[in-house]
């Protein structure tokens, strides 16, 4: 937005309420199915994580073998 434009609808950002009137049943399996895309997201951003950590230890050896001797360093000195 340039400087002194104002919002067109400053209270509404394109999503519909949440809390909009809906059964018991939908309600419930509203919330399962979204509980699942949740943990499939979160899936994917895990292993999309691991795959560029990876990555990067391929492409910068050095500072992966340094970051591996500071964890073995911080688990020699930690008290069980």
């Amino acid at each position: 937005m340039a400087d002194g434009e104002q919002p067109r609808n400053p209270g509404s950002r394109g999503v519909s309420d949440a809390r909009e009137p809906q059964g018991a049943t939908g309600d419930v399996t509203d919330a399962q199915e979204s509980d699942a895309a949740r943990r499939r997201r979160r899936a994917q951003f895990l292993r999309e994580l691991h795959e560029a950590k990876q990555l990067r230890d391929r492409v910068q050896p050095r500072r992966a073998r340094a970051a591996r001797m500071r964890q073995q360093m911080r688990m020699r000195t930690f008290r069980w």
